[in-house]
């Protein structure tokens, strides 16, 4: 705990049999209360593997949820569980957990309730390996989005992401696409509800057993990612009503 305040990490997973155990081994024990993994119909070990290194808690789709229903599983879970603080941690190693302490410490000292691992602050992204083309999207798309939400922020398509619960709560997420649109949809939210989001430079890592999405996935993600937006600015501006915002 932190200030008196239940810490919990939550794994998004599908076939993370290779990075799993790493990624959990750094997450820092004497800090985090409880660790929730959610298995999204891997076709690997995931699961038998989560329960060999002890996770407390196991959640296994049986069909492939995606990314979006996969969240939504977790965050579900660890509000049940009377969490105050929610990091969102990907199993697959590209972001290290040795910031989880940090994480914890903005949102539990409450400087920020939302705080976000941007591999963008820095050099973090092209030096961990992220491919040229995904870069310029990220940069693109980021500017965009910050003129449409009238926000400011280094990216917002990072997948290390740490709550105050009640942000968790203040939001209509399980609204969300299951798919990776979701965590757009959510940032989205975090800032129509006028929730303060910090940012910490966040090493990052791109190789073979890291998860990815191919360029067609990309694309599809990103005009997702600026129609979200979009409906994010009618809905400010007062021309647009959306369920997302309710």
């Amino acid at each position: 705990m932190y200030n008196g305040k239940k810490v919990i990490v939550v794994l998004p997973a599908y076939n993370a049999a290779l990075t799993l155990e790493q990624t959990y081994k750094e997450i820092p024990q004497d800090l985090v209360d409880e660790v929730i993994l959610c298995d999204d119909a891997s076709s690997d070990n995931t699961l038998e593997l989560g329960k060999k290194l002890g996770i407390q808690h196991l959640i296994r789709h049986e069909k492939n949820k995606g990314y979006g229903g996969n969240q939504k599983s977790l965050y579900n879970k660890a509000l049940d569980l009377g969490g105050d603080i929610i990091i969102m941690l990907h199993p697959d190693y590209q972001y290290t957990p040795k910031l989880i302490p940090s994480m914890v410490n903005i949102i539990g000292d409450e400087l920020y309730p939302v705080v976000l691992g941007s591999r963008i602050l820095g050099k973090g992204a092209l030096k961990g390996g992220m491919p040229i083309y995904k870069y310029i999207a990220n940069r693109f798309l980021t500017a965009t989005q910050n003129f449409l939400v009238n926000y400011k922020l280094s990216e917002y398509h990072t997948g290390y992401r740490a709550f105050d619960a009640k942000v968790i709560r203040g939001i209509n997420f399980n609204e969300n696409s299951d798919d990776f649109i979701f965590d757009n949809q959510m940032l989205s939210q975090i800032i129509y509800k006028g929730f303060d989001i910090g940012e910490v430079t966040c090493p990052t890592k791109y190789f073979e057993e890291a998860s990815s999405i191919n360029f067609q996935r990309s694309a599809k993600y990103g005009l997702g990612v600026l129609w979200v937006s979009v409906k994010h600015f009618l809905q400010r501006i007062g021309i647009g009503s959306f369920s997302l915002y309710k």
